[in-house]
């Protein structure tokens, strides 16, 4: 059965104890893997000691620590520069030492010089509550960024580099990488090309180095500016095995202009998409992603506020119970 995990740092202890309280016994791993200067080796983040730590920070709360989403620097990584080889030896290290403590998924991403884009973190939706959306008008005419064009055969090539390095200390140390796409999917943006944008890249992609680690992050919101059916892609990447994380989202729109929604007001059907994790055995995690904020909390964290996140849980749930028990 698909699990509900939520996403939050080990320090977060108020909002460990809300997310146990609504039922979620899975965690999402939020946390700082930036090296930390004049510090050795095995007090960095990323070592076998910190996930250790973190683990059992969590493991106190009364979680399973199943995913960590959050990355080592990867920017030259991403971009084909000098220096990609040094990053890259430090993920290896951090994925070694998440199978030899049992953290089973990582969640990269390959979005270069520009990570998620909004074009607003205050649209009112339902009720008044804040939203973020995504307008392409606004970036369609902004200068290039400081990295100038990069292609997307580039992009391919940095793919490949970096998943054949990766991937085999991944299936040795048995952890799964589960790749995000890219937000939005739309390509390219400011001169810089996203591969992560449709169905056939992600295919392409796990084609590419061939290995049962090699695997998604199926992102709903973005797989839905991707596709008109959901469900079956769902199905699609399920039944080859290579969904190995779930973030549960809805947006309104399409890749070029769009806003978030509440999960029970947006136009996929989500208890078909839950039945699809259903037939296909998933029995991984989903965490609800991009919330709205409701009133009384702070838009402090667009897409992460606290009170929105409880009212995803229940609703989430209830689809659970009511695809499973059919």
């Amino acid at each position: 059965m698909i699990q509900i995990a939520e996403a939050f740092s080990p320090e977060e202890q108020g909002l460990a104890r809300l997310v146990k309280q609504c039922g979620a016994n899975h965690v999402v791993c939020y946390t700082d893997l930036s090296p930390i200067p004049n510090v050795g080796k095995e007090e960095q983040p990323w070592s076998r000691t910190s996930l250790e730590r973190a683990k059992r920070q969590y493991e106190d709360a009364g979680f399973e620590m199943a995913v960590i989403e959050a990355r080592p620097p990867m920017h030259n990584t991403k971009l084909g520069l000098p220096g990609r080889d040094a990053e890259i030896e430090v993920i290896c290290d951090f994925i070694e030492n998440m199978g030899a403590v049992g953290i089973p998924v990582w969640c990269p991403e390959f979005m270069a010089g520009l990570f998620v884009l909004r074009t607003s973190s205050t649209i009112p939706s339902r009720g008044g509550a804040l939203v973020t959306g995504y307008d392409h008008d606004v970036n369609r005419d902004q200068p290039l960024t400081e990295y100038g064009e990069v292609s997307e055969e580039r992009m391919w090539d940095s793919l490949k580099y970096f998943l054949e390095r990766v991937v085999p200390v991944a299936e040795k140390a048995n952890v799964k990488l589960a790749m995000h796409p890219d937000d939005p999917p739309l390509s390219p943006i400011r001169g810089i090309h996203r591969i992560f944008r449709s169905v056939e890249n992600y295919q392409r992609a796990i084609d590419m180095v061939p290995s049962p680690s090699n695997g998604i992050a199926l992102c709903q919101g973005n797989f839905s500016l991707m596709t008109d059916d959901l469900p079956s892609v769902v199905r699609h990447f399920g039944n080859q095995k290579k969904i190995h994380f779930v973030h549960f989202r809805d947006v309104r729109g399409n890749a070029e202009k769009f806003v978030e929604t509440f999960h029970d007001d947006g136009p996929t059907d989500m208890l078909e998409c839950m039945r699809a994790y259903r037939d296909i055995g998933y029995d991984g995690v989903l965490r609800p992603d991009h919330i709205p904020t409701m009133e009384g909390d702070s838009n402090a964290r667009p897409m992460y506020s606290q009170i929105g996140r409880l009212y995803a849980i229940g609703y989430i749930t209830g689809l659970r119970e009511a695809a499973y028990g059919e």
